[in-house]
């Protein structure tokens, strides 16, 4: 599973005035080879030979023997064998009789660690194996992004200072000898090769603060702003740690920033807000990582799409969502995919995940090569009254109709309300600033327009009188974290949920935004 850039890095030694050395210079050639062999990649091919690979490997574990992995010979046979699974049916019928101890189950071998990954909607933990090999695929996509980055500015040394990753803290729990679980930037943190440490932010002494409020403190404190050339982490937690260096350094605090890698969340509804911290010339790049895998790269500008990863551990399906559910569904990949559908993720791979329904959606804008956008998550469709809203028509009515306003959005959370006789939907909605209340009545009949316009089922439902027009309140500043510091989800990889389609757990959620 190894191969790209990460044989090509070497050890370099040494620290110029407490800053260290430039290892761009080691990188570039390297990055220059990998772009070269991206732009030559037939996807379909490079997919079927890593299938055909992950399935060899794995054909003597539980898994392999109990789905005939030494009988596939091409991408339908292993469809054929293999149907799409949950998570849950992965923890019920494969991992948790074994947990902590997943030698041999879904992947040859012992599993190392762990990632601790919350679910955004159903509130329950994840387990997800990673392996060996998916923490080299790993690193492979991570230097893949740099890659991409030097292949656009060419001048750049991004090796010249600290790359600065905000994440949860890195400490991890020994569950049994040999196995440690904890938040994937723990991991990655763990797995760090010790000749980068000297480019690598923040020290430890930080990294493993649990406390995020203090954690936020501490890095504001104690970061050589002008020395970070690289940060990256999720839009909503980056901006608050930006904030908070602004504060300390001055509007603009990290002065020689060269690049800001983001993902995880919508870029939309924090670019605006992100943006004016960043000095002139800054890159902002897009990832689409996931504790379970690296999905894509942006290889172009914002807005342009994110380059499936195509040879990093991972063989992707691509589902349309209404048929997620059916008997037998359709199941795409890279040599069938088509531009403009609605997709769900599907993920085969080296930590032993074999057809597992990932639950984001993505929408293809090119095939040759695959390049995505995330659109949401399979949960995140709203259809309490029959109206099927997509995450992304929820986000684009918003976003749109605060602009109209001149309101600016910090998060937000929408959920079905049911009356005695007909149902709406409710709109709690968090501005950076305090603003005028009467803006909310203004705010929802802007996004209730812009619904009618874009989904023919809801406005089918408002006009047929199924439904009432949608309610906003406005939350003051600092609300969500509030509410997240509550539950004990403050910071790292945790997620602010945008839809709670169930009324009850979203009625539960109003009650602590409103405490």
């Amino acid at each position: 599973m190894r191969g790209g850039l990460e044989g090509g890095l070497r050890p370099l030694r040494g620290v110029r005035g407490g800053a260290p050395v430039d290892g761009t210079f080691v990188l570039r050639a390297v990055a220059a080879a990998r772009v070269r062999r991206l732009l030559r990649m037939d996807p379909a091919a490079e997919q079927r030979r890593l299938l055909l690979r992950l399935v060899q490997h794995a054909a003597g574990t539980r898994f392999g023997q109990a789905h005939g992995f030494a009988a596939v010979r091409d991408v339908a046979d292993y469809q054929a064998r293999v149907p799409l699974r949950r998570y849950e049916d992965f923890w019920r019928d494969c991992w948790q009789p074994a947990y902590p101890r997943l030698r041999g189950v879904t992947w040859p071998g012992a599993v190392p660690y762990l990632a601790l990954s919350s679910g955004t909607t159903s509130g329950t933990t994840k387990y997800i194996p990673v392996t060996r090999d998916m923490l080299r695929a790993n690193r492979g996509a991570a230097l893949d992004v740099l890659a991409w980055h030097l292949h656009h500015h060419p001048r750049s040394r991004i090796f010249g200072g600290l790359s600065f990753m905000l994440g949860g803290s890195t400490a991890l729990d020994e569950v049994a000898p040999g196995v440690r679980q904890g938040d994937l930037s723990g991991i990655a943190a763990a797995e760090v090769p010790g000749f980068l440490s000297p480019w690598s932010w923040p020290p430890r002494a930080i990294a493993l603060e649990a406390d995020w409020d203090r954690k936020l403190d501490l890095l504001a404190e104690r970061t050589p702003a002008a020395s970070v050339r690289m940060l990256s982490g999720t839009p909503s937690w980056l901006l608050v740690l930006l904030e908070r260096l602004a504060a300390r350094h001055g509007r603009q605090p990290l002065s020689g920033l060269e690049l800001l890698i983001h993902g995880g969340v919508a870029w939309a509804p924090y670019r605006d807000r992100i943006l004016p911290f960043l000095p002139p010339g800054c890159a902002t790049r897009e990832v689409y990582p996931a504790s379970e895998g690296f999905c894509g790269i942006a290889d172009r500008g914002d807005g342009e799409g994110m380059r499936l990863t195509l040879d990093r551990g991972v063989f992707w399906e691509f589902v349309p969502v209404a048929e997620l559910d059916a008997p037998s569904p359709t199941r795409h990949w890279a040599a069938t995919v088509e531009a403009g559908v609605e997709y769900a993720v599907v993920v085969t791979s080296c930590a032993g995940l074999w057809s597992y329904v990932l639950g984001d959606t993505v929408r293809f804008l090119d095939r040759a090569p695959p390049r995505l956008l995330v659109t949401g998550r399979t949960s995140y469709f709203l259809s309490a009254f029959g109206e099927h809203l997509s995450g992304e028509e929820i986000e684009r009515a918003l976003l749109d109709g605060a602009r109209a306003l001149g309101l600016a959005v910090a998060e937000y959370l929408v959920g079905p309300v049911f009356g005695a006789v007909r149902g709406h939907h409710r709109w709690l909605v968090e501005t950076p600033v305090p603003v005028d209340p009467a803006l909310a009545g203004r705010l929802a009949a802007a996004l209730d327009a812009a619904l009618l316009r874009a989904n023919d089922d809801y406005a089918a439902h408002r006009r047929g009188g199924q439904m009432d027009a949608a309610e906003v309140v406005l939350l003051p500043p600092g609300a969500f974290a509030a509410w997240m510091r509550a539950q004990g989800k403050l910071g790292g990889q945790h997620k602010v949920p945008r839809v709670l389609a169930d009324p009850q757990r979203f009625a539960a959620a109003e009650r602590g935004l409103l405490a």
